[in-house]
């Protein structure tokens, strides 16, 4: 790999020193600031280094067994089981695999000081913080570019210049670094991807949302998703609503994080039908209707089939609620191979159209009320 200069940022301790001057509040804003850039480096750099340290330990024991790929399953299903139990979400088989790949593709970086650099105050600085610049996200995007020569390159310049996690992962999804190589101009190129990810590299602090980092912090993961309180009072209604139509609905989860391997996904709410032996999706948006909340639902439906349902459950079904300023619109999504369980055995069973349609427009008058009650009294 290149040689990668010296990182244009401060490093933790820099960060928290600040000049004293005549002004007191842009002082006090110095000091968060520093404080907040400082607690954005601690927590970069354990879990990075925990999530290196733990793929290197799996790799290790893996080698012990004879027969490598049954003993290294064996390995990381009582692994993640003991590590749950104790530690909670984040320990999944398929996140201890992510460990062992993340240590296996970085080994030889030095994103975890050996205890020869501990022991030297000079060099920890120098070699080590450069490659804590970036998040699990980063490295999370880096492993899925297989190429090494292109990886090591994308690592290069998320360093140097710099770039948040959003900008990464546009910048290999649109192959920048291929358009790089095949334009004899390459300014324009360069020109065009600073302009369109400029907005990405306004907030430093993205990454804080990544589930992996709440879950890391203890933090729950599904407090930060409801984009409106209207919206949210009318999650909180739907819910009760449908466990008292007293036909069959159970509750399974609200805001439930579905992962797969590129990005993660909260459903709002989740339940499980015994009478037609199936999951319920439902999912609300607070504006009209569009051809994009359809394929969201869709593939929502898609992924609960593909990671949740058991062999004797039958298709899952997807209610879609959208809201609009004259009037709320409901509609039912399933695969196409669901169409028996669509159209004879759903209707008895699932509230009508009609029913939900009055039953958001009666919560949306109960928060428009409260809302007017408490302007009133302030």
């Amino acid at each position: 790999m290149s040689k990668i200069d010296k990182p244009k940022n401060e490093t933790p301790m820099q960060a928290l020193q600040y000049v004293c001057t005549p002004d007191l509040v842009n002082d006090a804003k110095q000091i968060i600031g520093a404080a907040q850039r400082y607690a954005y480096h601690a927590v970069n750099v354990a879990l990075v280094q925990r999530n290196w340290l733990l793929g290197k330990r799996i790799a290790e024991e893996e080698l012990k067994g004879e027969d490598r790929a049954e003993y290294g399953a064996a390995v990381m299903k009582n692994l993640s089981t003991e590590l749950t139990a104790e530690y909670g979400k984040g320990f999944s088989e398929r996140n201890l695999w992510k460990y062992k790949q993340f240590y296996l593709m970085f080994k030889n970086l030095p994103i975890v000081p050996t205890l020869s650099a501990l022991s030297d105050a000079q060099k920890l600085p120098t070699v080590s913080a450069q490659f804590q610049q970036l998040s699990w996200s980063h490295y999370e995007r880096l492993m899925r570019v297989a190429n090494e020569e292109e990886r090591n390159w994308y690592l290069k310049e998320t360093i140097e210049q710099m770039w948040s996690y959003r900008t990464l992962d546009r910048n290999i999804s649109t192959l920048y670094y291929r358009r790089l190589l095949s334009s004899s101009d390459k300014t324009p190129v360069t020109d065009e991807m600073q302009k369109k990810t400029a907005d990405f590299q306004n907030n430093k602090f993205d990454f804080i949302k990544n589930p992996s980092v709440l879950e890391f912090l203890g933090l729950p993961a599904n407090k930060v998703y409801t984009e409106t309180a209207l919206e949210q009072a009318i999650i909180n209604q739907m819910q009760s609503f449908l466990l008292e139509l007293g036909k069959g609905f159970s509750f399974v989860a609200r805001q439930q994080l579905i992962r797969t391997d590129t990005q993660n996904f909260f459903i709002d709410l989740v339940f499980y039908n015994y009478i037609l032996k199936c999951f319920v999706i439902v999912e609300l948006k607070n504006h009209a209707l569009t051809h994009q909340d359809i394929g969201q639902l869709d593939m929502y439906v898609r992924m609960y089939d593909d990671l949740k349902k058991r062999t004797d459950d039958n298709p899952t079904i997807g209610i879609l609620l959208c809201t609009e300023t004259d009037k709320t619109i409901a509609r039912y999504s399933v695969l196409n191979e669901n169409k028996q369980l669509f159209a004879s055995k759903y209707i008895d069973y699932l509230p009508t159209e009609k029913e939900l349609e009055e039953e958001i427009e009666r919560q949306r008058m109960l928060f428009d009320l409260q809302a007017h009650h408490y302007e009133l009294e302030d």
